[in-house]
């Protein structure tokens, strides 16, 4: 049996109850309502829209204090933290036009659950996982709109009123906002919504006690409603995709077709071979070092690029980006106060070039996107070349 209050659905299964709190991530009116819901409601669980390592980064506040940026970048994960800082700043940046915490419902029924005793419940899905699964199931026309979508949401002037944020609480508003991302990613649905709401309604079933409160966003209330009676396997749910072998397979076919390439014509007019070389370092190491430079990196830093970008881009398991990112780290290398800033500053394009641990990344990042464009442009020489001399 399923009733429905005003944000909130109540379900129940045998002798369970189940109180379906649906929030906007930076409302004020959603914080109060959790409190307001869980003191009155007294549960013996609460469910939260969150995982553990989420759950970790409220709890620790100077976790970024302890951040070994050399760290990141040598385990390729300069790209994904950016990516991270860049879809956390939106939240950020309308919390702080409403002047509350990001995600303080969240917070609220953490604090919420410990001062009447209630257990507490991590329902969310594993952000990696789900970033995996959103990754692999959308191709490279998805990736590009999908990005370039997150960052025009990052800097954008755009204001919401908070009449308008508590509208995306209402059904109406939530079915246009899933019809919406249905309809310019249709595979970013499944992954996001669709199986975190199976995964999310699983863990809300199997909450210790007789009623449980689950604190959730609203977009996945509706889901949530349906897949709370069918049965789902987490293990399942929580497998990450098998890695494509095409990508590798590209990334050695390349470098050993230009490098065959051009022994042969050396082969066959030492001259010509000399120019091919030339124009591929020329192409791979400016292209790389514009990069490096956009993201105004130390000078020392914007010539390893030039200089490493022609030599990595004919070997996958090297990037451009990892060795301007070391000397630029080792120059610039970031402060304390650098990481007790980084949540603010990622919340404005100056910010993300000021502080030295975004700078950093975008280093890397725009490296090795320069490196990667000056491998098409070589390469495409590279061959034109070839042809000439044939």
């Amino acid at each position: 049996m399923c009733e429905m209050e005003e944000n909130i659905t109540r379900i129940h299964i045998n002798d369970k109850e189940y109180i379906l709190i649906g929030t906007a991530h930076v409302s004020k009116q959603s914080a109060e309502q959790v409190k307001e819901v869980i003191e009155r409601e007294q549960p013996d669980s609460v469910c939260v829209e969150l995982d553990q390592q989420r759950f970790q980064s409220i709890q620790d506040g100077d976790r970024w204090k302890n951040t070994d940026i050399f760290e990141v970048i040598k385990n390729k994960k300069a790209t994904l933290l950016l990516m991270n800082l860049a879809i956390s700043s939106f939240q950020k940046r309308m919390a702080k036009q409403f002047g509350i915490q990001a995600g303080q419902e969240m917070i609220q029924g953490i604090e919420s659950a410990e001062e009447i005793g209630a257990d507490l419940v991590l329902a969310d899905r594993n952000i990696q996982t789900t970033f995996s699964r959103i990754w692999g199931n959308i191709g490279f026309t998805g990736k590009s709109k999908l990005l370039l979508s997150i960052f025009y949401g990052i800097f954008s002037n755009d204001q919401i009123s908070e009449e308008e944020l508590e509208k995306m609480k209402s059904q109406d508003m939530l079915d246009g906002m899933l019809q919406d991302m249905t309809n310019n990613f249709p595979a970013l649905k499944k992954p996001l919504i669709d199986e975190r709401d199976q995964y999310l309604a699983e863990k809300i079933k199997r909450a210790p006690g007789n009623k449980v409160v689950a604190v959730l966003g609203a977009a996945h209330v509706p889901g949530i409603k349906k897949e709370i009676y069918n049965d789902h396997d987490l293990k399942q749910l929580q497998q990450r995709p098998p890695k494509s072998k095409i990508p590798k397979i590209i990334g050695w076919s390349i470098p050993i077709l230009i490098l065959s390439i051009i022994l042969y014509t050396f082969w066959m007019n030492p001259s010509a071979g000399t120019q091919q070389t030339i124009s591929w370092i020329l192409w791979n190491g400016s292209f790389s070092a514009i990069g490096t430079a956009v993201a105004l990196a130390h000078p020392l830093a914007v010539l390893a690029a030039f200089l490493a970008a022609p030599i990595t881009s004919l070997n996958p398991l090297l990037a451009a980006g990892w060795f301007a990112g070391f000397v630029q780290a080792y120059f610039k290398r970031p402060n304390v106060s650098d990481f007790e800033t980084l949540s603010d500053d990622v919340t404005s394009v100056k910010g993300f070039w000021n502080n030295k641990v975004t700078r950093i990344l975008l280093v890397v990042v725009l490296a090795n996107v320069g490196s990667m464009l000056g491998t098409f442009i070589g390469g495409a020489d590279v061959i034109r070349l070839f042809i000439e001399n044939l």
